[in-house]
């Protein structure tokens, strides 16, 4: 029983720490048939979500808060562009030692900056994509890519 302890702390240890940015209005769409429990699940073999952010913008419904706060992420409500918000945040994240892998659920290639920041310094990089079409600049550059969602027509 103690050599099962012990081996159960060890993995426990090295489970990594996940930084999550989600683009709201790009993927949380009815047509795409992704909600915020499927990404949290696909994410489970990578790590432990320890920043989970969704990023939304000023018409977001109190519904959707709702649902983000009851999967366990942040709203983060921006008036601006919110790509430019969540790629700063990400940087951000880049640089915190707490942090071992820097996740992007998107479905366009403007966070490609953003994800060689995080490679360049040493961070584990994960894509997920709504649809095998998308972003095919995230994916050519990012460790791991994970495609949710339906394809549209």
């Amino acid at each position: 029983m103690l050599d099962f302890v012990k081996s159960w702390r060890k993995i426990r240890l090295q489970e990594k720490n996940l930084a999550v940015f989600i683009d709201g209005p790009n993927i949380l769409r009815k047509e795409l048939g992704i909600d915020l429990a499927d990404i949290r699940k696909s994410l489970k073999k990578f790590g432990k979500v320890k920043i989970g952010r969704v990023f939304v913008n000023q018409y977001a419904s109190n519904k959707l808060l709702e649902a983000i706060v009851n999967q366990g992420f942040e709203s983060v409500l921006t008036v601006g562009d919110i790509d430019v918000s969540m790629a700063c945040d990400a940087v951000e994240a880049v640089y915190n030692p707490a942090i071992d892998s820097v996740v992007f659920v998107t479905r366009d290639s403007d966070f490609l900056p953003a994800i060689m920041k995080a490679k360049r310094a040493g961070k584990e990089t994960i894509v997920i994509l709504a649809e095998e079409m998308s972003a095919a600049a995230l994916k050519n550059h990012a460790d791991s890519v994970i495609v949710l969602g339906r394809s549209l027509p």
